[in-house]
């Protein structure tokens, strides 16, 4: 198994009693960009959540199967979900500093939060080299003090993938980060996006096929039966492939814009 890559196996989500992901198989390569697509409520977003245990955060949600990094199983028994959170970050929809925090308290919150050490100079370079990572540095390092939410929501959002990889993971999902951006911010995380994938195995979910097309190297194809079934994987594959010539018929129908 490469190094950074994700192993998934039999992967079965639940919301209590519904079933939201079905039987999902695949294997995510390390440092490239892999993009989610389908249409709402197939359940992509449910599936990334599962690849940091996050899911389980929510009250009677479960997860069946195995997900593997590196060949540890994140789901058993004896991992901490915290300790897997180290490993596997996340970036959401919505950019959301911690609004009672400066810009460098944003960044350095999850190193606090997992009791690793950031105080004085070594916590000044870490706020430098993962603002810098993030494309962000020049932009605010004269007010490094200021409030993280008197940012633009490009900022914003470059924060947040500054204070999600200061932990320095393996793994950067990412659910529809510029799906509030103009374009201009979107494309400063995509431009941002290409170069992180250089360190980091990236998974994002996106509802805009052109940015699918743009900054990922595979794309997956999720899709439902009806309206109340569970999402399942349609098909996987290189992206240009998957989108000049994809195998099945459903997948070509979503992105020709058939439906969705």
């Amino acid at each position: 198994m490469n190094e950074n890559e994700l192993t998934i196996r039999n992967l079965n989500a639940y919301y209590g009693g519904f079933q939201a992901i079905s039987n999902v198989n695949m294997n995510i390569p390390a440092k490239e960009v892999t993009a989610f697509i389908g249409p709402s409520g197939c359940g992509k977003s449910t599936f990334l959540r599962t690849l940091n245990r996050m899911h389980e955060e929510i009250e009677g949600a479960r997860v069946e199967g195995s997900i593997e990094l590196e060949g540890q199983d994140l789901y058993a028994h004896a991992l901490n979900p915290a300790a897997v959170r180290r490993h596997i970050g996340m970036v959401f929809q919505h950019p959301n500093p911690f609004p009672s925090m400066s810009i460098r308290d944003n960044v350095l919150s999850g190193l606090r939060f997992n009791s690793i050490s950031c105080k004085g100079e070594a916590g000044d370079d870490i706020v430098e080299w993962a603002l810098r990572s993030a494309n962000l540095w020049d932009e605010v390092k004269d007010r490094l003090n200021k409030p993280g939410v008197g940012l633009s929501g490009g900022q914003q959002q470059r924060l947040c993938i500054a204070r999600a990889i200061a932990l320095k993971p393996e793994v950067l999902l990412m659910d529809e980060p510029c799906s509030a951006l103009d374009p201009i911010s979107t494309r400063a995380i995509e431009d941002l996006i290409l170069e992180l994938k250089q360190s980091y195995t990236i998974v994002i979910v996106t509802h805009n096929m052109q940015q699918a097309a743009r900054i990922s190297q595979k794309t997956a194809f999720f899709n439902l039966t009806a309206v109340g079934e569970p999402g399942h994987l349609v098909e996987m594959g290189d992206t240009e492939a998957m989108f000049s010539h994809p195998n099945m018929p459903q997948t070509k129908s979503y992105i020709s814009g058939q439906f969705g």
